[in-house]
């Protein structure tokens, strides 16, 4: 009632087995915690009305003088009947159709956070996933990372059509590129090939629903077991332990299937496509303003200069290096300090060379970072 508060009774037996060597059977653990009225956290509605109305008699708030309907009316509103999912065929092709949500709950520790997820409709394989403060850009691009890293590129998104993706729903004063999910997330899936669908029908995406609820059955106590209260750790346990555990137990092995999942460009295309593209304009000081912070475009460590309100796009790379392009051109930006790291006049012994800046990769401008195409 303590440790294990909320496992379902199949999680509770693995746990048992491996972490206090005890090995019973399912029917045992069934009958034992029934008998004390112990439900699983999801019991059938059946189940639940049969204890429900057990209870109700017991605490005399029914009476075997009422009507089979007073009776079930009563019972009804003590249980939260359970959105039903429809069934249907799966695809052909791992990679297919990849359900993609955010689930925002209590995971860990004392705050809500948004979960990240994604999974294969043919196999039931989580392809990826990542926690957030909240749902995010940020949450999205991790998880479309590990997709591209591990498996390739696949064929079609169907994700959620809620506020993260409408854009335009949001307060003016709180649109910021990267709340723009739709149209930041879409370019990138158009510039690598993959389809996007947002529906607000919770059938189109049922396996997604489903698995959420189940991780909310499982990861919760998981983590709570082993501790974890960080965000970082929290991500680290779901990649490196959870996720490959959920698939060995609930999904099928995808290389029994025909993938069609292609082949991932490399790292630097994938840490330039997966950025946010903010327009801006070049201010009288030759500078562009961004996130609070000024900076200056440069190419091959030479400043460039442009005419005041010349427009241009900064793009923050999955890294977070910062490029911008103008007029067809991609330059590196560096950021305008308020005072110089090194004076010329004054620290004559300092040692310059200790003092290197990582360089930059610069992608030719045949990436298709254009604002007209942006826009």
């Amino acid at each position: 009632k303590t440790k294990y508060y909320d496992f379902n009774f199949n999680h509770f037996k693995e746990f048992l087995k491996k972490d206090e060597n005890i090995d019973v059977s399912y029917n045992f653990i069934y009958k034992t915690l029934t008998k004390v009225s112990i439900l699983l956290p999801k019991a059938r509605k059946k189940t639940k009305r049969a204890y429900a109305k057990n209870k109700l008699l017991s605490e005399k708030k029914i009476n075997l003088a009422m009507s089979d309907e007073q009776v079930e009316s009563i019972i009804s509103h003590e249980i939260a009947l359970e959105d039903s999912h429809p069934r249907g065929e799966k695809p052909k092709y791992f990679g297919e159709i990849i359900e993609q949500d955010g689930s925002i709950h209590l995971w860990f520790g004392d705050t809500k956070t948004c979960l990240h997820l994604a999974i294969d409709k043919a196999t039931s394989t989580i392809v990826g996933a990542y926690f957030d403060k909240e749902e995010t850009l940020n949450g999205y691009y991790h998880v479309l990372y590990q997709i591209l890293t591990t498996y390739g590129i696949p064929y079609k998104f169907i994700t959620d059509n809620r506020t993260v993706f409408n854009y335009m729903s949001l307060n003016p004063d709180k649109r910021t590129s990267d709340k723009d999910v739709l149209t930041q997330y879409g370019y990138a899936c158009k510039q690598l090939g993959i389809e996007l669908k947002t529906t607000s029908v919770s059938q189109a995406k049922g396996l997604i629903e489903r698995t959420n609820g189940t991780f909310q059955g499982r990861l919760v106590n998981e983590l709570k077991l082993n501790g974890i209260t960080t965000i970082e750790e929290a991500n680290e346990y779901l990649t490196k332990v959870f996720v490959p555990k959920f698939n060995t137990k609930f999904a099928i092995d995808y290389k029994k299937f025909l993938s069609v999942f292609e082949t991932a460009p490399n790292s630097n295309k994938i840490n330039y496509t997966l950025a946010i593209l903010t327009p801006r304009k070049i201010d009288n000081g030759n500078s562009i303003k961004f996130k609070n912070k000024y900076y200056q475009p440069y190419s091959n460590d030479e400043l460039k200069c442009f005419i005041p309100k010349t427009e241009c796009l900064v793009i923050e790379a999955y890294n977070k290096d910062l490029l911008v392009t103008i007029d067809e051109k991609v330059y590196e930006l560096k950021e305008l300090k308020r005072n110089k790291k090194i004076s010329e006049e004054i620290d004559i012994n300092v040692d310059k060379t200790k003092i290197i800046e990582r360089k930059k990769y610069i992608p030719p401008m045949s990436h298709p970072w254009k604002a007209e195409s942006f826009k």
